[in-house]
């Protein structure tokens, strides 16, 4: 998912401060080499479908490309303090200068690669939707689309599946498709122009409402059930069989606690002005009790639909509980009283999900407006954390993701928070 704000009055914050590896790598060609021909001296087998190192794929959107991977919590005096990955967070292209696609954000935080001796391949991109948009903006969607201006997402797969041995697909999609970005929009707005004496929800105004109409959520069911399909017909143009590689379907977490869990009060404009999470307390519930159940709920749904055997699932709903945007608990670097995101304790102490900017970047602003609401460097590794738990050394399982030992949250070895993958939840 993407997040795309307008300044719609004077209150909206005005931020006016100073704004990875290659992932594309072909499978090597291995040849025998003799001091002489030889007709028997037949060629070693080309990694591709169960032959060589094991791959990750992710498809998807913003959830799951790494949007707003450059930033380890949040500070309004200093954006230093939180800038983990620098100007260059979102540098995918194969030498590390630029984008593969302009604005994916396919940041070197992203879930995709979980290491250990499994390759990752991140073609995920901010924005994407289930189809392509092949506009001014190109979003590849998970389909076969091809063109000059770019490939979807699922013809991408089916390339890259060719000469690697990719065992396992995760995909997070379908956010787009229920208006994220214009949902997220409408609530900062409404928030913003109307008094704590008179609030204008945004969740009954008919834009909001009509997204999640018994009608359009069949319709986006079926859609991403499609996506799913494609991924399936992907992997079997690319030579695979059902049992050589697993797909993952992967839901959304929360990114804002319910009403009761904000550490800013409703009242004047400081939860948006200082903690850049603008909205009322009955929109905040809404969302987590209605519009976040039904956009996973039409993802499991998918994925059900689609009829595979080979299909696990990655639960993220509680993934950032006690550890999001305004949530009590946790706080701003200067509100902690901790100078920048490597000193001790930041990962615990800050927020795992990157505040809501209403305005479009200007100047020398390090910031993008659509790392709005989206999971932080924090965020990112610790699902990437519960990646390599599903991932399960070659045998996939599913499970719900929750932070481990919450209220003193440590970090791996490899500097990502540790994450408990348990049962899937009922329900």
């Amino acid at each position: 998912m993407s997040t795309h704000l307008r300044n719609p009055d004077r209150h909206l914050r005005h931020l006016n401060r100073p704004l990875a590896a290659g992932l594309g790598l072909l499978g090597l060609l291995l040849g025998l080499v003799s001091t002489a021909p030889s007709a028997s001296a037949a060629p070693l087998a080309a990694d591709g479908p169960g032959v060589g190192t094991p791959w990750v794929v992710t498809l998807g959107d913003s959830y799951i490309s790494g949007e707003a991977g450059r930033w380890a919590g949040a500070s309004n005096d200093d954006y230093r303090r939180a800038d983990a990955l620098g100007p260059n967070a979102y540098h995918d292209n194969a030498d590390g200068t630029g984008e593969t696609i302009a604005r994916c954000h396919r940041a070197s935080t992203a879930e995709a690669h979980i290491g250990g001796g499994v390759n990752g391949l991140n073609l995920a991109c901010s924005g994407a939707r289930t189809a392509t948009a092949a506009g001014t903006n190109f979003k590849p969607g998970i389909d076969f689309f091809n063109s000059s201006a770019g490939k979807g997402q699922a013809l991408m797969l089916q390339e890259a599946a060719a000469s690697r041995n990719v065992r396992m697909v995760v995909v997070s999609i379908g956010g787009n498709d229920f208006e994220f970005a214009s949902a997220v929009q409408t609530c900062v707005v409404n928030f913003l122009t109307s008094p704590s004496w008179w609030k204008n929800y945004c969740h009954d105004d008919s834009s909001v409402a009509e997204n999640f109409t018994a009608a359009n959520v069949a319709a986006i069911r079926s859609r991403v059930a499609g996506a799913l399909g494609n991924v399936a017909t992907a992997m079997s143009n690319a030579g695979y069989s059902t049992s050589q590689w697993t797909l993952v379907v992967q839901t959304y977490p929360s990114p804002m606690p319910s009403g009761s869990g904000f550490r800013y009060s409703e009242s004047g404009y400081t939860r948006q002005s200082v903690g850049g999470c603008g909205v009322w307390n009955q929109d905040a519930d809404w969302a987590n009790a209605t519009a976040l159940p039904t956009i996973n709920g039409a993802l499991l749904g998918a994925a059900s639909d689609v009829g595979l055997s080979n299909v696990r699932t990655l639960d993220m709903t509680h993934a950032f509980d006690g550890k999001r945007l305004c949530e009590k608990g946790v706080g701003l670097y200067e509100e902690l009283g901790l100078p920048s995101w490597q000193s001790p304790g930041a990962a615990d102490r800050t927020e795992w999900v990157n505040q809501v900017r209403t305005v479009t970047t200007i100047g020398d602003s390090p910031y993008f407006v659509q790392e709005s609401l989206h999971p932080s460097y924090w965020g990112q590794l610790a699902m990437r954390n519960c990646l390599r738990q599903v991932w399960n050394g070659g045998a996939p399982r599913s499970g719900s993701c929750t932070v481990g030992n919450l209220g003193t949250a440590r970090l791996t070895p490899s500097g990502e928070p540790s994450m408990v993958l348990g049962p899937l939840a009922k329900g």
